[in-house]
C-alpha cells in the first residue's frame, strides 16, 4: 500500500495523507453495533483512561482470528479500512460460500488465495500449526491456547519470528524483543501484518485526531498543582521532584507496568529489553 498526499486546497489538507486503494464498504452480515461508555470512564463514572472522548460512531467488524477453515481455499475480494484497529482487513470468499474478514497480510493483493491447514504451502496469508512452520519464518496472529483466537502480533506492521523448536514447545521472538514458549499445536499466519507505514501517516489537522476519539494532551508542568504533581509555580519552573510522576504520584518514564502474576509469565523465556 502506498500513501498519497492530498492535493492541497485548504490548510487542513496540506500535510494529510490517504491510501486510495483501501475501501470502506463493510459487509452487512459481518458488522454489528457496539456500545461505548464515552470519555474513558468506568461503571462509577470515574475517568480511568485520560484523553478519551468524542469521536465518530463506529461499527465493529467481526474478524476471523481463529482461521479454522481447514483445507478450504479463499480469495481476497477487498482490502478495507477498520476504524477499530490500525491494521487493514481483507474480505475473504471461501470455496464453500462462507465470507469472513481477516487481518491484511503485508503484500497481499486482491485476487490472491489463502488457505488454512496442516499440509499447506508456506505462503503469505496461510495459517498452519507452528510444528509445520520452518525456523526463521515471519509470522503473526499467533495463538497462545489451542482452540482460541490468535492473540499475539496483530497490530499494523507487527511480525514475530520462529527461532527454535524443542520438545512440545516452539520459541518465538515477539516484536517487543520478548522471547516466549508456545505449544507446537498452536497455529499462526505466515507473513507480516499489513499497513506497515501506519505510524508514518499524517492526519493533517487536529480535528482528525478528535474524530478518532482522542482529546488534547498537555504537559503536567502547565496544569494546576491540584490536578498534577508537576503543576504550579511562577512561569517556567522545574517539576520540583527527583523523578517525574503520573498525575496520581506514581513513578513515570521508566517504571515497568506489566502485571504481576500475568497469565503468560510461565511462557516467557526472556523479558523485553524496555
Amino acid at each position: 500500500m502506498e500513501m498519497h498526499l492530498y492535493k492541497t486546497s485548504t490548510s487542513s489538507t496540506r500535510n494529510g495523507t490517504v491510501d486510495s486503494q483501501v475501501k470502506s464498504n463493510p459487509q452487512k452480515k459481518l458488522i454489528y453495533g457496539q456500545h461505548h461508555c464515552g470519555k474513558g470512564r468506568n461503571a462509577r463514572g470515574i475517568i480511568t483512561t485520560r484523553h478519551r472522548g468524542g469521536g465518530h460512531k463506529r461499527l465493529y467488524r467481526k474478524i476471523d482470528f481463529r482461521r479454522n477453515e481447514k483445507d478450504i481455499y479463499g480469495r481476497i475480494i477487498t482490502i478495507e479500512y477498520d476504524p477499530n484497529r490500525n491494521a487493514y482487513i481483507c474480505l475473504i470468499h471461501y470455496g464453500d460460500g462462507e465470507k469472513k474478514y481477516i487481518l491484511h497480510p503485508r503484500g497481499a493483493i486482491i485476487g490472491d488465495t489463502i488457505v488454512s491447514g496442516t499440509e499447506v504451502p508456506i505462503k503469505m496469508g496461510n495459517a498452519l500449526p507452528l510444528t509445520d512452520i520452518p525456523l526463521g519464518t515471519a509470522i503473526h496472529n499467533i495463538k497462545i491456547t489451542l482452540g482460541r483466537d490468535g492473540q499475539l502480533v496483530r497490530a499494523a506492521g507487527a511480525v514475530a519470528k520462529l527461532i527454535a523448536k524443542e520438545g512440545k514447545s516452539d520459541t518465538l521472538k515477539l516484536p517487543s524483543g520478548e522471547v516466549l514458549l508456545i505449544s507446537k499445536s498452536c497455529s499462526a499466519i505466515v507473513g507480516h501484518v499489513g499497513n506497515v507505514k501506519a505510524n508514518q501517516k499524517s492526519l493533517g489537522r487536529a480535528g482528525s485526531k478528535r474524530w478518532l476519539g482522542r482529546l488534547p494532551v498537555v504537559r503536567g508542568v502547565v496544569i494546576n498543582p491540584v490536578d498534577h504533581p508537576h503543576g504550579g509555580g511562577e512561569g517556567r519552573v522545574p517539576i520540583g521532584r527527583k523523578k517525574p510522576t503520573t498525575p496520581w504520584g506514581c513513578p513515570a518514564l521508566g517504571r515497568r507496568s506489566r502485571k504481576k502474576n500475568k497469565y503468560s509469565d510461565n511462557l516467557v523465556v526472556r523479558r523485553r529489553s524496555k
